[in-house]
C-alpha cells in the first residue's frame, strides 16, 4: 500500500453549508487521516493522507460537496506522505 498526501483549498460557497461535517463523513468512510477548517476568505481547506485511489474519491465529492454548497474551484496540490494524522478531524484555521 503506498499512502499520499493532498492540500486542497476549496472556493465557493462552501462555509455555513455544514461542508466540513460531510466532507469528515466522506473521508473516515474511506478511511483517510487529516484535518479540514474553514479560512478567514470564506474558503475551506483541507490536508489528507491516505491511500491514492480513496483520496481521489475524497477530492471528486470536494468538487460537488453538500447540497447547498456551490463549489466553483479546488485546487489540489500532491505532497509527500507524512503520517501527522492519526483520524480526520475539523478544526480552526
Amino acid at each position: 500500500m503506498v499512502l499520499e498526501r493532498a492540500s486542497l483549498i476549496v472556493h465557493g460557497r462552501v462555509q455555513g453549508v455544514f461542508y466540513r461535517v460531510n466532507a469528515q463523513e466522506v473521508a473516515r468512510s474511506n478511511s483517510l487521516k487529516g484535518v479540514i477548517w474553514n479560512k478567514s476568505n470564506g474558503d475551506v481547506e483541507a490536508i489528507v493522507e491516505g491511500e491514492r485511489s480513496d483520496i481521489e474519491i475524497f477530492i471528486k465529492w470536494c468538487k460537488k460537496g453538500p447540497k447547498l454548497a456551490e463549489v466553483k474551484d479546488v485546487y489540489i496540490e500532491w505532497q509527500k506522505y507524512v503520517g501527522d494524522y492519526t483520524s480526520f478531524d475539523i478544526t480552526h484555521e
